[in-house]
């Protein structure tokens, strides 16, 4: 009897094991590419002193749950007490979530009627579009997209970026590298651009014609360009939607069902 093939993701750290559980919840098995690590950087004194003025800051802006987790760490030594006033935002659900459960703090997401949590929906809120001598921090990685800072920057706010952590990209393993050339799988569900160009050195056209769950709009572009003949855009980055879109792709019959499912888990 043949293997039955996985849907593959390679998502890193913690929240792979999210991501893999909400599909598998639906049936389907799970292989992890395993292709990217988050390593927090060293404290500093200049992120020391950041730390130390960060009542200052009128807006904090995280741009991923690893972010967040990082951003509680510093306050959770500096700063038993949040200072008040402070508006927090988040580019998506998942980073949100970790702020609230971290922090207990409100938090901005992108709006609802930009279907997707991106950067450049994020950037579509009121409250971010006249930022004039207001001081903002942008707490993210190293290397990565600088259209929140330069926006931010150009919409008058005063903006200090912060990278806690950095990315290290590693080779999949040869059986993984054999199983994306062949296109032994059911999907591929990639959250990041960086991911999605990384992997293109290991695809083939027989990759290129399995389906590819992207979260966002901008990465379908880039799917497109990268030769993907087969992308679905996922209603968000989140591991329910990611999930639902994962079953709609492979399993149609049972969607509707299994959604339901996914977004009570």
């Amino acid at each position: 009897m043949p293997a039955v093939r996985p849907v593959l993701i390679c998502r890193p750290g913690s929240r792979s094991r999210a991501l893999a559980s909400a599909i598998e919840a639906a049936g389907l098995p799970v292989a992890n590419l395993d292709v990217m690590v988050l390593e927090p950087v060293p404290e500093t004194p200049a992120l020391r002193s950041i730390w130390l003025d960060f009542d200052h800051f009128h807006k904090v802006v995280v741009v991923s749950p690893f972010a967040a987790d990082c951003l509680y760490e510093a306050l959770d030594r500096y700063w038993p007490a949040l200072p008040l006033g402070t508006a927090w935002y988040a580019v998506g659900a998942a980073t949100a979530q970790t702020l609230h459960d971290r922090l207990g703090v409100r938090v901005h997401v992108p709006p609802v009627q930009a279907g997707e949590d991106t950067s450049e929906a994020l950037l579509q809120l009121a409250s971010l579009r006249d930022l004039k001598e207001q001081r903002i921090l942008l707490v993210a990685g190293e290397g990565g997209r600088t259209l929140l800072a330069d926006t931010l920057t150009a919409r008058g706010g005063r903006v200090t970026r912060l990278s806690l952590y950095r990315r290290h990209l590693r080779s999949p393993v040869p059986a993984m590298q054999a199983r994306l050339a062949k296109g032994d799988f059911r999907a591929l569900v990639v959250s990041s651009g960086e991911l999605l160009e990384h992997l293109a050195r290991w695809c083939t056209e027989a990759t290129l014609n399995q389906p590819l769950i992207v979260s966002s709009r901008r990465l379908a572009t880039l799917a497109d360009n990268l030769g993907f003949c087969t992308r679905v855009v996922a209603s968000g980055a989140t591991p329910a939607a990611l999930a639902a879109a994962v079953v709609e792709t492979c399993d149609p019959e049972r969607a509707d069902v299994d959604h339901d499912d996914l977004e009570k888990g």
